[in-house]
């Protein structure tokens, strides 16, 4: 298996971006760690370190917007990933948002620059 250097954090977690492998656009940044990283070299779908909730996460587990992995890229110090994804349901965000950089600096304000894909509230029931 490619080593990752997780020992730069007290934690174990490294960054990982991701990105939609059709169009580009930065879906997300999320966290891995040893255990998150091997699961997703084994399954094919991105898994994460929760640090809010302190677990093991398989994106869209609750949604079903699952990002599966089409590419990693590993920058030189071997402690950051990007993770190249085809975003199943077209959202990442779970704000029901295509990207959770759905908002943009305007000033002193935040502007929302895109429209939702789904609605939160039904989707998770909250």
């Amino acid at each position: 298996m490619i080593e990752l250097d997780f020992s730069k954090d007290p934690q174990g977690l490294l960054p990982a971006i991701v990105q939609d492998y059709a169009t580009g656009d930065i879906l997300m940044l999320a966290y891995i760690n040893l255990q998150s990283w091997q699961q997703t070299l084994e399954t094919g779908k991105a898994h994460y370190w929760s640090r809010s909730r302190n677990k093991l996460w398989l994106k869209g587990e609750s949604s079903g917007h699952v990002q599966v992995i089409k590419e990693i890229f590993v920058d030189c110090d071997q402690d950051t990933v990007v993770f190249k994804v085809e975003q199943i349901g077209g959202a990442a965000c779970h704000k029901g948002y295509h990207s959770c950089f759905y908002r943009r600096v305007d000033g002193d304000e935040l502007k929302i620059d895109t429209e939702p894909i789904f609605n939160p509230e039904e989707v998770y029931g909250k």
